[in-house]
């Protein structure tokens, strides 16, 4: 599994060549489809990938780089079986390719082919060693093969670092069976073990607690999972175990589910491990495998969001059924992923009207919350904050990001009281949050207010976060406030250091400057400043200190002057 990776970048490596070799004339004519989609693969833009790779590949159909850039971009797409006609022409070549064999074993997967797909991984088909064991045992338990799909289980167990992935399948294809004591057995850490469940692992082990009618066992696990969080999803689990009803065990209902679930958890084990494009074909090969399989839909979403792909994120949240339980999380998705797309409207409307269909979700309220924030709308970024925050009985400590950004509404709307109680509540639920500390101690610089207080609240914030530029503009600029010019120097400087364009920062350096008797370095800071587009009122502050100087600015707005010190310069 560890060499797969890596083969979307041979690709490019192996058509770079193939191109330059001298007996690729016909590779010659597809030279600028290629290059096209390379630029594309770049992007991250599988569409355009897709179309590219393919009017190479019809120029020189038997390349073999080109068949396999067009398998990977399709999969990108969700579009595996469109592909399966090009992975077997690439495997009857004699060509070994990962990307062929994973696509060829997902559609005898799909098909309950189970035989091949044991044939094709015992040959020439592997797709990596941890993937090929799993997906060997599950088709094992698709023959009706109990004892050597266990057997496949146990010996990917007794891999170096493979016994989680091993246990957890283990428990799952027992609870398939109907065997839910021995897959409690292995999700309790009773067997061998404590196991790292997700999300989705805490609920099918709750399915199998209340199918062996452990309803207080399955309500206390859900307790302690999730705490006080509310969704359609599990406030429908804590509803049925409460009424002493089994749950039935809908995790995974059979051998190609099972397979599915592989490509799920490698790839939620791979997230921030390998790139977001190659944890994308393991997310469309589970939804592939299991259409319906709502957590790797979101996950591909998710995906292509981080990509910069967001009409493809929009496309994929579209999935998701309005009659699913998650389906709040796939248009909060969609919503935010139209407004990184450029369509703040639409993305408004969509999150409105989730809020008339789930009104009791806090999560929609503060999503809505947040749209309006990012687009400068204080008052109804704050009347959303407000709704969230009516639903929490008892805030915990992971709502402390809820009053934190009302705050911020609050004090750019001009109501500081407001803001200023929000703030010292989200600290409250969460002591020492570096942005709280960093946001109300630098107002209060600001106001010119408490500023030991602030001083000490904005070190407590640089410490927790080192390397954030606007943390450390905070602590030099309290530093320049109190008139501790000397010590605010190499804070500032650091701060330009870690935000090099930001027009705030560098103006801030440059007043720094100035106070230091640096006149001539504070006129190239300030010039800076404006070179990064600050905003109006700014822009005019700043082009009047390179008139006049900062002394004379401060006289006119009121401010006392700067202690006189000889110019450095």
């Amino acid at each position: 599994m560890a060499s797969f990776p890596g083969c979307i970048f041979r690709l490019i490596l192996a058509a770079t060549v193939a191109l330059a070799a001298p007996g690729a004339a016909r590779a010659e004519g597809a030279a600028g489809a290629y290059l096209a989609a390379r630029h594309a693969v770049g992007r991250g833009d599988h569409r355009a990938a897709a179309e590219y790779f393919l009017r190479a590949l019809s120029r020189d159909p038997g390349n073999p780089v080109f068949m396999e850039s067009v398998i990977l971009a399709h999969v990108a797409l969700g579009e595996v079986g469109r592909v399966v006609p090009t992975a077997e022409a690439l495997v009857r070549s004699g060509h070994r390719s990962q990307p062929a064999n994973l696509v060829l074993a997902a559609d005898r997967l799909q098909r309950g082919d189970f035989r091949g797909v044991i044939d094709g991984l015992a040959g020439a088909g592997e797709i990596g060693p941890a993937v090929d064991a799993l997906l060997a045992a599950w088709s094992e338990l698709g023959l009706g093969r109990m004892s050597e799909a266990l057997e496949g289980f146990d010996r990917l167990a007794r891999r170096q670092g493979m016994a989680p992935f091993a246990l957890y399948h283990t428990a799952l294809a027992l609870a398939t069976a109907g065997d839910f004591e021995g897959a409690a057995r292995i999700l309790s850490g009773e067997a061998a073990g404590p196991l790292r469940l997700s999300r989705r692992g805490v609920i099918g082990y709750i399915q199998i607690l209340s199918q062996l009618e452990r309803f207080e066992d399955a309500l206390r696990l859900a307790e302690d999972a999730f705490g006080g969080a509310s969704d359609p999803l599990l406030d429908g689990l804590k509803a049925e175990l409460r009424a002493n009803r089994p749950i039935p065990f809908t995790l995974v209902r059979d051998a190609r589910d099972g397979a599915a679930e592989v490509f799920f958890a490698l790839a939620e084990a791979l997230r921030g491990e390998a790139s977001d494009g190659f944890v994308l074909l393991y997310a469309r090969i589970a939804e592939h495998l299991r259409p319906q399989h709502i957590d790797a839909i979101l996950l591909a979403a998710q995906l292509l969001e981080a990509q910069g792909q967001f009409g493809l994120a929009v496309e994929t949240y579209g999935r998701v059924p309005r009659d699913d339980a998650l389906f709040h999380l796939a248009e909060i998705g969609r919503a935010e992923a139209l407004y990184r797309g450029g369509d703040a409207p639409a993305a408004i409307a969509a999150a409105e009207a989730l809020t008339v269909t789930h009104p009791g979700v806090v999560a929609v309220h503060v999503a809505l919350g947040d749209l309006w924030r990012f687009g400068q709308r204080h008052d109804e970024a704050a009347r959303a904050y407000d709704r969230a925050i009516a639903l929490i009985e008892t805030p915990e400590p992971r709502h402390w990001g809820i009053f934190y950004n009302r705050g911020m509404m609050h004090e750019r709307a001009g109501r500081w009281p407001l803001a200023e109680a929000d703030f010292r509540t989200a600290l409250a639920l969460s002591p020492g949050q570096p942005h709280v500390l960093n946001y109300l101690g630098y107002s209060w610089v600001e106001m010119r207010i408490n500023l030991d207080e602030a001083l000490a609240m904005i070190e407590r914030a640089v410490a927790a976060a080192p390397e954030d530029g606007y943390i450390a503009d905070s602590l030099g600029w309290a530093l320049y406030r109190l008139g501790r010019y000397d010590e605010a120097l190499p804070q500032m400087e650091r701060a330009v250091a870690l935000m090099a364009s930001d027009p705030v920062i560098n103006d801030h350096l440059g007043d720094v400057y100035w106070a230091v008797g640096r006149r001539r370095e504070a006129g190239f800071q300030w010039r800076r400043a404006l070179a990064f587009g600050p905003e109006d009122k700014e822009a005019l502050r700043i082009r009047r200190k390179l008139e006049v100087g900062l002394d004379r600015v401060l006289e006119e707005e009121g401010e006392p002057p700067l202690p006189a010190r000889a110019d450095a310069d």
